[in-house]
């Protein structure tokens, strides 16, 4: 989760006429459930809606300890546990590892991983970090099952548009195909790959966007980090569907460009959530109540996983459940929702 510098606006309105209108509107716009959902050999739901949670961001807290936390507090075990390494860390980690172990809650890891740490993507692409690549496909082979891996995730953020720079967005996709098929020829097929958008209307106006895009045929799933602020008139403030739809002028909004670009990939909310900024505490009730509806007219949509901390990477938004009681009820009232009720296959 990153952003760029906001622009301070208006001080924060409570959105609870919103949220009692909007809970109406999920009552009756909510997708019907379905029994017998399972996932199939690239870990899309044959119905229903993936349920993940990353949660203890920006702390020095054990990922794992946070999750089963998280999962107290929202009522619901979340599905997919996402991680978040870089570089020659090993792993999945004995942690990771025992979180998918647990027959009561069977979880499946997502593991995000820089692999250009301290290098470059054209240097990963020009087989420079093979070693990391293929130190990964014997640990991931030997874990023996199904995992999502996203690969330097929010790949806009860390573009340098110069020439020679490496980090191009040409070379990041060279580098995601390079890693992709070295690891199909390694063996990995336990690997299902996510590639995971910052989607800001920022950078899809840029000239360079569409060039990050690697291939149909090394992606797996199509991913999408993004949030909306509860303030009033605070950057990025709106619902669930503001943080699908944001798109440069003339351009198509994140979900429309999924669908009709790459219409045969699943599509994953890889991060999202609500915030405020801290001290300007907000109710979030309306973010919530907003996500049904949204997943019934939005089938592509196979997985959301929420990013959970008290302050963000600038120190200053808070992305929690619980930062109100009201907040807490309404995320718990979606959670326990049996869209989300499916069975790793």
């Amino acid at each position: 989760m990153r952003r760029a510098k906001l622009p301070m606006f208006l001080t924060a309105l409570t959105a609870v006429f919103a949220g009692v209108f909007l809970g109406s509107a999920a009552a009756q716009a909510a997708p019907a459930a379905k029994s017998g959902c399972t996932t199939d050999a690239k870990l899309v739901p044959s119905c229903g809606v993936l349920w993940g949670g990353a949660a203890g961001g920006f702390t020095s807290k054990p990922r794992d300890l946070e999750h089963r936390d998280w999962e107290k507090l929202s009522g619901r075990t979340a599905t997919i546990f996402h991680t978040y390494h870089k570089g020659d860390e090993v792993f999945p980690t004995k942690a990771e590892i025992a979180m998918t172990q647990d027959p009561a809650a069977p979880r499946v890891l997502m593991l995000n991983w820089k692999i250009a740490y301290k290098s470059t993507w054209a240097a990963v692409a020009a087989g420079r970090q093979d070693a990391r690549i293929d130190a990964f496909a014997t640990r991931i082979k030997a874990y023996d099952k199904k995992v999502f891996l996203v690969l330097n995730h929010e790949p806009e953020n860390d573009v340098i548009a110069k020439k020679n720079s490496g980090m191009q967005a040409r070379d990041f996709a060279a580098m995601y195909r390079h890693t992709i098929q070295r690891l199909r020829a390694q063996g990995a097929d336990n690997v299902v790959n996510v590639l995971a958008y910052m989607g800001n209307e920022k950078w899809m106006a840029q000239s360079w966007w569409a060039d990050l895009y690697p291939g149909d045929d090394v992606i797996d799933w199509i991913g999408l980090d993004s949030y909306v602020s509860v303030e009033k008139g605070y950057y990025h403030q709106g619902l669930f569907a503001d943080l699908l739809d944001r798109k440069p002028k003339n351009g198509l909004g994140f979900y429309d460009w999924a669908v009709t670009k790459h219409a045969s990939k699943p599509l994953m909310i890889a991060e999202w959530g609500g915030y405020h900024r801290i001290g300007k505490t907000t109710d979030k009730t309306a973010v919530y109540q907003s996500v049904l509806p949204e997943l019934a007219k939005r089938p592509a949509i196979k997985a959301i996983v929420h990013f959970d901390t008290k302050h963000d990477d600038q120190g200053n938004r808070d992305i929690s459940i619980d930062s109100t009681r009201a907040s807490l009820a309404a995320f718990r009232k979606l959670a326990a929702n049996p869209i989300f009720n499916v069975k790793i296959g």
